[in-house]
């Protein structure tokens, strides 16, 4: 027993340091210099290749089609990242990421630009409808102003619950796609906190779809009432679309009874 474990010290021992100079000295020195050498060069050469290229930058070049934003702003903006990086320090992401916090701007991209320059492209946000009183929705649906002081009037108005702007974005844009085939446009869309749909178009006329069969009915409405819509528009006053089969048309005060289709 005591002899075994004698044993496995002396196992241990012998696959200790010793055992590594044993290894190391078997590796002959001729053959570590040259990597050693050839890596002292390589390091060398990328660093002095990275002083020569990080040049300090002195242009920024600055495109896009500004109707809302100033270049002057993006480039304060690019500015304030910049500081004393060269072109291969700069970070490129940073940069970006400033420029997109500017209003109204909706993407962003930079590159270098040899021998001391940067690129930067700006995209200006493209409003499709307004959110609310004075919020602003683009195409993904997302709100990009909320204080907007200056709404474009021929935008529709959309109103629902907050966390639901990209749902509703979705559903006005299949709606006016549709619309504007028959030479309709919507006005405003208005989702309620039951989760009741009411569509209205610029004619004034109001489309009531209800909580269910969204799609179903508006169908409906396409394929039979807005015929008489066109026609008599400026007597109706609502299009109530939440029966199972049909709908009724409720006529503005003179324009007659309502009307079941």
């Amino acid at each position: 027993m005591f002899k075994r474990s004698a044993t496995r010290r002396n196992q241990r021992r012998s696959s200790g340091p010793s055992a590594l100079r044993r290894v190391l000295a078997a590796v002959p020195l001729r053959r570590v210099l040259p990597v050693a050498a050839c890596a002292v060069v390589a390091v060398g050469a990328f660093l002095g290749l990275r002083m020569v290229l990080d040049r300090p930058l002195t242009q920024v070049h600055i495109t896009g089609r500004f109707q809302r934003v100033q270049p002057l702003d993006v480039e304060k903006a690019v500015r304030s990242q910049v500081g004393r990086k060269g072109l291969v320090s700069v970070d490129l992401a940073a940069v970006s990421l400033a420029v997109r916090e500017i209003p109204w701007v909706d993407r962003a991209k930079v590159g270098r630009a040899w021998p001391q320059g940067l690129t930067v492209e700006v995209i200006e946000q493209i409003p499709v409808a307004r959110w609310g009183e004075a919020g602003l929705l683009n195409a993904r649906g997302e709100v990009f102003l909320n204080d907007s002081r200056h709404l474009p009037a021929e935008l529709p108005v959309l109103t629902g619950p907050a966390g639901l702007e990209s749902q509703m974005t979705e559903r006005y844009l299949v709606v006016q796609a549709r619309l504007l085939e028959i030479g309709m446009r919507v006005s405003s869309l208005q989702l309620d906190e039951r989760g009741a749909w009411e569509l209205s178009l610029e004619n004034g006329v109001r489309l009531r779809l209800g909580r269910a069969h969204i799609e179903e009915r508006f169908d409906r409405f396409m394929l039979a009432a807005s015929r008489i819509v066109a026609a008599r528009a400026t007597e109706i006053a609502y299009v109530d679309l939440r029966y199972s089969a049909g709908f009724a048309i409720g006529w503005r005060p003179g324009g007659g009874e309502v009307t079941r289709g």
